[in-house]
């Protein structure tokens, strides 16, 4: 069975997470990504090690589906063999500072003389102007777009969360843009520039509170539990905030993670009613309806939890999913990757590693019924050198030169 980017040439310089996290959507879809990384290797091979001399599940968990060559770019021959790799791809990634590529030599105007239909696509932290040339980290990507002053309780810091929506968040975004300009030279013939901005992604990705921001405009946001707002969107716990009301409770035994997130519809209030016996409060006027639980959420709250306590977070899961509820068990990392369910899935898969026998990792999150996935394990170091500088004509003999030279 074919796959959906089948002949399509992925040429990879990107590193740590942003731009790896990218590349591997594409591998997983079928495209040959090759990995081209200095002699020394991507800095997260050895970043996080628990295993001596072995590349680490930073890398690992990154790269799968890739193959990887490595190029020394300050020399002249490394210019040259750059410049037939360039000639041989379709599309060309890149997350290095601003202006890296460009220094290198090769501008875009330069790439476009050599490959007219190359798609040439990157990560940057942020677009062009004030903030253009600043470093970008994961967290530094939360802070500028958004994310971490709306995340957290009303009396505690701006939070980081969990997820990684500056760096992977981004990366899908990139593999959007790739997608588009891949199929836009179906007809033009031509390549272009493709950017995303760490920035911008989380900005996107925090777009309802822009949407909230605007609706202070016209008084306090009812469905938020703050009582000051001081002109912005405030930081307001585990509230939805959204159009239902939700919140995690806490679940027997007590541990840290045992929780359930329960979001009350309309619908949902008289079943939830019945279940945690209190039936009345279904048909009392103080409780019946949205809009008079609305001044009352937390109390709403306390009641559905004094009953979810004296249950597990999965057995709550079922008794509220049988009532057609909305709720999620707060799932730790140690559930998630032991879940059956995620694994019949392939949400989370076993991979084989030559040196650490196996590693549990995420398996592609888009699934395509023509171009199914088969996750395999990320490259060594230079481990396809041979093969594709073999395919551009050079010899196994200037190979062992270049190799003696530190090209490559």
């Amino acid at each position: 069975m074919t796959k959906a980017l089948e002949g399509v040439r992925v040429l990879d310089m990107t590193h740590v997470q942003s731009g790896p996290s990218c590349t591997q959507i594409l591998a997983w879809l079928g495209a040959d990504v090759i990995k081209l990384e200095a002699p020394t290797g991507d800095i997260t091979r050895q970043q996080l090690r628990d295993l001596p001399d072995v590349d680490s599940l930073y890398f690992t968990m990154l790269n799968c589906n890739k193959r990887s060559i490595t190029l020394n770019m300050k020399s002249d021959r490394g210019k040259e063999i750059f410049t037939d790799l360039v000639k041989n791809s379709d599309v060309l990634v890149e997350n290095f500072a601003p202006g890296a590529i460009d220094r290198m030599g090769f501008t875009w105007d330069r790439l476009q003389e050599i490959n007219p239909g190359l798609v040439f696509a990157s990560i940057k932290g942020f677009g062009p102007g004030r903030y253009e040339n600043f470093k970008a980290y994961e967290v530094v990507a939360q802070a500028m777009g958004g994310a971490m002053s709306t995340t957290g309780f009303e009396d505690g810091p701006p939070t980081a969360t969990g997820a990684q929506i500056g760096d992977s968040g981004t990366g899908i975004h990139l593999v959007a843009g790739i997608l588009a300009a891949l199929f836009q030279r179906t007809s033009t013939g031509k390549g272009q520039r493709v950017t995303v901005a760490m920035q911008e992604a989380v900005l996107n990705l925090t777009r309802v509170k822009l949407r909230d921001q605007q609706r202070l405009t016209h008084g306090p946001l009812r469905e938020y539990p703050n009582d000051n707002f001081n002109g912005e969107v405030p930081r307001s716990g585990n509230a939805s905030g959204g159009g239902q009301p939700g919140w995690a409770l806490r679940c027997a035994p007590g541990g840290p993670n045992d929780y359930i997130y329960v979001i009350v519809q309309p619908p949902g209030w008289a079943p939830i009613a019945q279940l945690i016996g209190k039936p009345e409060l279904a048909e009392d006027p103080d409780w019946a309806t949205p809009v008079a639980r609305l001044d009352k959420l937390d109390k709403m709250f306390a009641l559905i939890e004094q009953w979810t306590e004296q249950h597990s977070k999965f057995e709550v899961m079922d008794k509220l999913n049988a009532l057609n509820v909305p709720c999620g068990p707060i799932m730790s990392t140690a559930e998630l990757i032991a879940d059956e369910t995620l694994a019949d899935l392939g949400a989370v898969v076993e991979v084989e590693h030559p040196q650490r026998g196996t590693f549990k990792t995420v398996g592609c999150p888009i699934k395509l019924s023509d171009s199914p996935v088969e996750v395999q394990t990320s490259p060594g170091l230079g481990e396809h050198n041979s093969v594709v500088y073999g395919s551009l004509g050079i010899s196994a003999a200037e190979l062992d030169d270049l190799k003696t030279a530190g090209v490559i």
